[in-house]
């Protein structure tokens, strides 16, 4: 168990983190503790080789309800967050949650609301509880729905259609749903969300560590790439880098012997 944090814990099993959102008697809500450390934690795993997986979770009745709007009302000294105070501090975690170069699977169940909801978006993989239920809540409260993300990330996994529908209106998407149109590639019962991600892990964790990297770091390029021959160049850099990997050579004995591959760290 990594030591340090009040709002989060972090339990690492091998390359894989455990992180879980531990607010529980709020409803694992957003407050500026909460930020500071989930800052630390994702800044720090840029740099981190020994970790390949995040698998991010909410303690308790939650995944993540939002921002805890009595203290942010009740909040004092305001970080700087490049400017912008605790908008520009919050939506940091997002930013540094997509530069990572580990894959991050989310376990929603409960509210996933606002800035939660974005923690699911954010993610590269999300695997929802049948209690799960999803939204924008920015727009019920005075604001916009375009934040933390959330007007970049939710065209991109459902379409414009369906963005545009959750945030204008707010309205929950249930798991149900949330399957349905391909926002999530599960729905299991709340109480089986661990052991459904461990099929994902095991197969996660079969790439190599480069290749796992720079799938997710050129899968994000290539959404946004302006042409064929961006992409292309992107997917011709990464073929070549993996390739000169001793993994390559180790992954491709491993499939003709028909065994589960011994990867070294790199």
């Amino acid at each position: 168990m990594a030591e340090g944090y009040r709002t989060i814990t972090v339990e690492k099993r091998g390359q894989v983190d455990w992180l879980t959102l531990n607010r529980p008697e709020a409803l694992n809500s957003i407050n500026l503790e909460m930020v500071g450390e989930l800052n630390d934690y994702f800044g720090k795993l840029y740099h981190d080789g020994s970790v390949r997986v995040v698998v991010m979770r909410g303690a308790g009745k939650a995944f993540c309800a939002g921002l805890d709007i009595k203290e942010h009302h009740d909040r004092g000294e305001v970080p700087f967050g490049g400017g912008y105070g605790f908008q520009g501090y919050l939506a940091d975690v997002y930013i540094k949650m997509r530069r990572c170069p580990q894959v991050i699977v989310s376990l929603i169940h409960g509210p996933a609301c606002g800035g939660g909801f974005a923690f699911a978006l954010a993610s590269d993989i999300r695997i929802a509880g049948e209690s799960a239920r999803m939204n924008a809540a920015f727009i019920r409260i005075g604001l916009s729905s375009c934040d933390m993300g959330v007007s970049y990330f939710l065209p991109r996994l459902v379409g414009g259609s369906i963005a545009a529908e959750l945030m204008l209106t707010g309205r929950f998407i249930k798991a149900s749903r949330a399957l349905a149109v391909g926002l999530v590639a599960e729905v299991v019962p709340d109480d089986q969300l661990e052991a459904a991600a461990q099929p994902w892990i095991d197969d996660l964790l079969h790439a190599s560590p480069m290749g796992l990297r720079m799938t997710k770091e050129g899968l994000a390029m290539a959404i946004d790439a302006g042409s064929l021959e961006a992409a292309m160049a992107i997917e011709n850099r990464n073929q070549i880098m993996t390739s000169r990997s001793g993994n390559f050579a180790e992954g491709m004995r491993a499939f003709m012997e028909k065994r589960a591959p011994n990867y070294a760290p790199e």
